[in-house]
């Protein structure tokens, strides 16, 4: 069972997003917040698996909020929520560790799939949020692209395929399938990512591909 919190200044929202997570038979919604700091106190007390987590709210917003929770011992996986697909406080959200980033009016399927691959360590970003959040932190300078290579050597050839494939978006049960691995490999392969390039989550090493060039 994937436990849930869903954090909005709203409460309609928050109502909203209950509904939809309750018609999954896998995922329960443990507890909400109408703000960062409570958003804190509630994962400290109720322990999600994944938080559902605005951006824009009173007293602590979600960049300062998910930057917080990430300094926990045993940090949930924070999907950010925004009605704006170019709002710049989702890209600071990203880079102070949210593992994906929807749309509020993202479909019910969407929402279900998000929070899945988020307990899963996946992330799920839309191709052209994707392509913003890359262009927000990359370049195409030919030098950039030259010290994101060197970045790259220490990788292992396999390891430089599965960069690949989540830079093109893929969660693990997608690699494993293209890359004719087992799932449990691929994590593995993830980790090694992790580590070698000193990334926190899937989006830090899209952008790794991306400016590498290995993704168009």
């Amino acid at each position: 069972m994937i436990s849930v919190l869903l954090v909005d200044d709203e409460a309609l929202v928050r109502a909203g997003l209950r509904l939809i997570l309750q018609t999954a038979s896998d995922v329960t919604v443990v507890g909400d917040a109408e703000d960062g700091r409570a958003a804190i106190e509630a994962v400290r007390r109720h322990r999600p698996d994944v938080v559902l987590m605005d951006v824009r709210m009173p007293h602590l917003d979600g960049v300062a909020a998910t930057a917080a929770l990430k300094a926990e011992p045993h940090p949930p996986a924070v999907v950010v929520l925004t009605t704006f697909n170019t709002d710049d406080d989702v890209f600071r959200a990203l880079a102070a560790g949210a593992t994906g980033f929807l749309l509020k009016d993202t479909p019910p399927t969407d929402l279900l799939r998000a929070v899945r691959l988020a307990a899963a360590g996946d992330a799920m970003l839309s191709p052209s949020v994707t392509r913003q959040v890359i262009t927000r932190f990359t370049g195409d300078d030919g030098s950039r692209r030259r010290e994101a290579l060197a970045e790259l050597e220490s990788l292992t050839g396999r390891e430089r395929e599965v960069l690949v494939e989540i830079g093109r978006g893929a969660a693990n049960a997608e690699v494993a399938a293209r890359l004719h691995m087992s799932e449990a490999t691929v994590k593995s392969h993830v980790t090694h990512l992790f580590e070698k390039l000193a990334a926190t989550n899937r989006v830090q090493l899209a952008i790794a591909a991306f400016r590498a060039g290995l993704v168009d």
